[in-house]
């Protein structure tokens, strides 16, 4: 196993040294859209800010075997001013409503001072105590970074608005977050994240979010199911606020796409998606959501051109109203032989071990 892990640093490695220098003020994205909120479907804004980068993924470790995010990063300190600039540029692009959410996006943890240095945070959180339409912000933090202090600090400034942590804890089981994913931290680091946010909820608006990886590598279609199934009610039951499920898109740049391009990996179908949805909405009372990225594109999941754009719409509706989803197509059957047969669908070819490069 140590081999996949020397295997995802070395291309974690290449892949940084191939990142151009951009300016900065080309990294800072935002949008606008529809989402399900703490109190129902509401408007949300999304926004990317440039950081010095995940701290996981410029370590030694490589990072995480499908993320690419830190290829997006400037990937060195950025002004505090400067940053608090280029979020009041994007914030003030829209027109807000009475109730809206903001989730903020660093491509790491926002709860890390040496990503995001505590005065461009308190900045932020200011600026955003002082508009009266935002009522939810957003942030994702890996658990180590979630600290009792901290977020006491966070709420002396936005008061009573609704302050969610997002954490990528991907799967409940050890072997698979460890080895396939190299998350890099036990399921111990995440339940002490989520007490954390418990044992403040008697004094404060907080909410927590786990992120479900939906088939890491060296997974097989039915085994990606069960393990998305399983983490949800393991979830559920350590007292979760959300959950949010994440269907591999292969990204550039990482350990998944190099097996992805020797055909050893292949993304989810969308029928897998439909499946993990349906079962959650009748064992789980928590909100579920789905991602729909890259759903239909060759580096996504995939059923057929026939259902590709329905199902995704229609799990993007399921978002908004927790519903489970009935839609049949001829291409199911061929995902139920899959299934039944719990065909390794990851290679056609056998692969005695990982090369490296």
């Amino acid at each position: 196993m140590m081999e996949i892990q020397q295997l995802n640093y070395e291309i974690r490695s290449k892949a940084i040294e191939r990142v151009p220098k951009r300016d900065i003020e080309r990294l800072s994205v935002s949008w606008f859209n529809k989402d399900l909120s703490y109190s129902g479907v509401s408007d949300t804004m999304y926004m990317i800010l440039p950081t010095p980068g995940c701290s996981w993924a410029l370590g030694n470790s490589g990072g995480c075997t499908m993320c690419s995010y830190i290829s997006d990063s400037p990937m060195v300190k950025i002004n505090s001013n400067k940053l608090f600039e280029l979020f009041k540029e994007e914030f003030e692009k829209y027109e807000l409503t009475d109730y809206t959410v903001i989730k903020i996006f660093v491509s790491g943890s926002f709860l890390n001072p040496l990503e995001l240095d505590i005065e461009s945070r308190d900045k932020i959180l200011k600026y955003l105590s002082e508009n009266e339409h935002i009522k939810e912000i957003v942030v994702e933090s890996r658990p180590e970074y979630i600290k009792k202090d901290d977020l006491e600090d966070i709420f002396s400034i936005i008061g009573d608005k609704l302050f969610e942590i997002s954490i990528g804890l991907e799967s409940a089981d050890d072997f698979t977050r460890d080895i396939k994913i190299n998350k890099g931290f036990t399921k111990k680091d995440f339940e002490e994240g989520i007490s954390i946010v418990k044992g403040l909820k008697n004094k404060h608006d907080i909410k927590s979010k786990a992120y479900i990886l939906v088939k890491p590598i060296l997974t097989n279609e039915k085994e990606a199911i069960d393990d998305a199934i399983k983490t949800a009610i393991y979830c559920d039951k350590i007292g979760v606020d959300r959950l949010s499920f994440t269907p591999v898109t292969v990204h550039r740049g990482t350990l998944l796409e190099f097996l992805w391009k020797r055909k050893a990996y292949q993304p989810s179908w969308i029928w897998s998606c439909v499946e993990i949805i349906n079962n959650i909405r009748e064992n789980i009372t928590i909100p579920s959501l789905m991602d729909t990225s890259g759903f239909g594109s060759r580096r996504g999941p995939y059923n057929c051109k026939k259902c590709n754009k329905d199902l995704k719409h229609l799990i993007i509706d399921s978002n908004l109203k927790q519903s489970q989803i009935e839609y049949e197509c001829n291409c199911k059957n061929e995902w139920h032989g899959i299934i039944e047969s719990a065909d390794l669908n990851k290679s056609k070819t056998f692969i005695k071990h990982l090369p490296l490069i």
